[in-house]
């Protein structure tokens, strides 16, 4: 059986500062809060849609299921610099209210404010053309192809996927 995931235990060759921002452990949200540019979140949507292909697994659902999704985008000093989704299922009563936030980072609840949390190892991938979430990413900033990094989180036996993609303006606000 060949794999055909784009989603790998290893993170692509990239630039050290890229590579350093992809593999944060912690927060990135705090990580780009960290670099002294004002960091800031804006929701482009959030609601019903659908799993897609290399996500249906993650969330115990059935590729092309309904799922509650939010798309955000990352900005530092009003730059676009990381395109993130977190899909969940459509009635999860444990995350619903977790996504119900507005512009603030998930990632500040995700890393803290949850102790009953359970995060699974980071994946990671180069996502190109033929991939939903790229294809998304490049409506903002188009490129060949996005470094991205994907986590499954569990609260009370239910799974979050986020996945994010990191736009080339980020390797110049480094």
């Amino acid at each position: 059986m060949v794999n055909d995931s784009p989603w790998r235990a290893a993170p692509p060759a990239l630039p050290a500062s890229l590579l350093d921002c992809l593999t944060e452990p912690a927060s990135l949200s705090l990580r780009l809060q960290a670099g002294g540019r004002r960091f800031a979140v804006t929701v482009l949507s959030q609601g019903e849609d659908r799993v897609q292909a290399d996500e249906a697994e993650a969330l115990d659902l059935a590729e092309g299921e309904p799922v509650h999704a939010r798309h955000v985008l990352l900005t530092l000093d009003g730059t676009p610099v990381v395109y993130a989704r977190s899909a969940v299922a459509p009635s999860c009563p444990s995350w619903l209210p977790v996504l119900a936030r507005g512009s603030r980072s998930l990632g500040l609840t995700l890393f803290g404010e949850l102790p009953a949390l359970r995060r699974e190892p980071l994946r990671y991938g180069l996502l190109a053309n033929g991939h939903p979430l790229a294809a998304a990413a490049a409506r903002v900033e188009p490129a060949a192809s996005y470094p991205a990094r994907r986590c499954r989180f569990l609260l009370d036996g239910s799974p979050l996927l986020l996945t994010e993609l990191f736009l080339p303006a980020l390797k110049d606000l480094l």
